[in-house]
């Protein structure tokens, strides 16, 4: 395969540099459009939304909504671009892409650099435009607060004014740990508040009966009282669903100790199994009864196979492309299809929460 002879030299590169690279090469169309896998057994409705597939790219690849239609052209499901804030912002200096080929990890402490709200309205009404040209699919949009905000509120209420009526799904990202005290933001009294606040500027903003559902992205390092009360939480403020969850604090003894050093979130490998225990964790929570997006390690069918049967109802991914390449999507879906028909299942959405009976 092409992307197995390049890697060793993607590797060389920073992987920053490696990254917006990439950008432009699929913004002039010299990354290869992958047949998506159709089979029924993968197709699901969740809210009003059809998904061809279950599989997703991840926020943070796509920050500026740059590739969207590129995106779903790899054979993604679904895409979900940004973190986007109101305002441009560098975020945090470089280098603050770090990997780990060995145990396909990636540590970033990036900060939601991005060429804010504008530059990504543009981009999403050119793609919206053109939209027939590329193959079918979802799209998210990830919205933040920028790092100077002292009322977070303000710039999420913005954003979904804006952004909103473009959107077929939103998600509000209270979990980066990297934009100084967003964490702090994952509290019942705040999240009450601030989804109060935003179903009213959704209204506002989206006509039609079917509003674009309002995601939550909670980070993985919870513990037990502050998942119970997130949940809890979730369902009384009338979140639509969960993604589960952001990269980690954790930095695990095995991984080499100058990549663990540094600071940021870690993603990858390492937060797998970490990632299916959150999933199953808010699926119990929850009664099973809020829809799940499942992030954090992965990397094969099997993977996803494990969160959706843990409760997710769909799954993303990102730094796993950093090791396996742009097939990655599609050699997912084909093992999913591989899976549920060992497992008797006729469609996806049996799957969801089958690891609770």
């Amino acid at each position: 395969m092409l992307y197995d002879l390049i890697k060793p030299f993607i590797y060389k590169t920073d992987p920053e540099t490696a990254h917006n690279l990439t950008l432009k090469a699929m913004k002039m169309g010299a990354v290869p459009t992958c047949g998506a896998v159709k089979d029924a057994s993968l197709e699901s409705t969740l809210w009003h939304l059809k998904f061809p597939n279950p599989v997703g790219l991840s926020a943070g690849f796509d920050k500026n909504a740059d590739v969207i239609g590129a995106s779903l052209n790899m054979g993604f499901g679904f895409v979900e671009a940004g973190t986007v804030t109101p305002k441009p912002q560098d975020g945090n200096p470089k280098p603050r892409i770090f990997r780990d080929p060995k145990n396909e990890a990636v540590i970033n402490r990036l900060g939601f650099p991005n060429r804010g709200v504008d530059v990504f309205e543009k981009n999403c009404a050119a793609y919206l435009k053109n939209k027939a040209k590329f193959k079918h699919g979802v799209l998210g949009i990830n919205i933040g607060m920028n790092k100077t905000q002292s009322e977070p509120i303000e710039d999420y209420k913005l954003l979904i004014k804006t952004l909103g009526p473009m959107a077929d799904y939103l998600t509000v990202n209270i979990s980066s740990p990297n934009t100084p005290g967003l964490r702090d933001l994952q509290k019942r009294e705040f999240l009450m508040a601030l989804i109060e606040a935003l179903h009213k500027e959704r209204k506002a903003a989206c006509t039609g009966d079917n509003l674009p559902p309002l995601l939550v992205k909670l980070a993985p390092d919870l513990n037990a009282e502050q998942q119970e009360e997130l949940a809890q939480t979730a369902i009384d403020a009338g979140i639509d669903g969960l993604i589960l969850g952001n990269t980690t604090l954790d930095r695990p003894e095995f991984l080499p100790e100058s990549f663990r050093g540094e600071g940021g979130g870690l993603s990858g490998q390492p937060l797998t199994e970490k990632s299916t225990g959150v999933i199953s964790n808010f699926y119990k929570l929850t009664k099973g009864k809020m829809p799940i997006i499942g992030v954090g390690g992965v990397s094969s069918a099997k993977q996803a196979y494990d969160k959706i049967k843990a409760g997710a109802s769909l799954v993303q991914l990102y730094s796993a492309l950093v090791f396996h390449g742009p097939r990655l999507p599609n050699d997912i879906n084909r093992g999913l299809v591989k899976l549920l028909q060992a497992d008797g299942y006729t469609n996806i959405s049996d799957a969801v929460g089958a690891g609770h009976k």
